[in-house]
């Protein structure tokens, strides 16, 4: 198996265990697809993007990434390999994820309203 095999099978293998959890939950197809949807798209976003682009100063997205920029840091004894912190990045997907999740929520826990009607 190749690491980027082994990088989906976790979040996917938690996907498929919320979705069955959804369903016995709701009795809907149609919020286990909406749940699988929203669970792939949110997986792929992590996972999949050009992270070393970025792993820069939001400043810096709009301009595209060149060769020197990655070839002219030379790793100190002490340089971790972990993202850097950038404040407005992490607002950035919080509000992007957060929003998301809320009206994944909300469409989960409609169905109350729906039966009753």
């Amino acid at each position: 198996m190749t690491n980027n095999e082994t990088i989906f099978r976790a979040p996917v293998s938690c996907l498929a265990a919320i979705i069955v959890l959804i369903g016995l939950y709701t009795r809907s197809f149609d919020k286990m697809v909406a749940t699988y949807l929203f669970g792939m798209l949110a997986i792929c976003a992590v996972i999949l993007p050009d992270w070393e682009f970025f792993d820069r100063s939001v400043s810096h997205w709009c301009t595209p990434v060149t060769v020197n920029d990655f070839t002219n840091k030379s790793p100190g004894p002490f340089t971790s390999t972990r993202f850097k912190f950038y404040p407005v990045r992490s607002v950035v997907y919080a509000i992007v994820y957060g929003f998301g999740l809320y009206r994944w929520w909300i469409y989960i826990s409609s169905y109350n309203e729906s039966k009753q009607q």
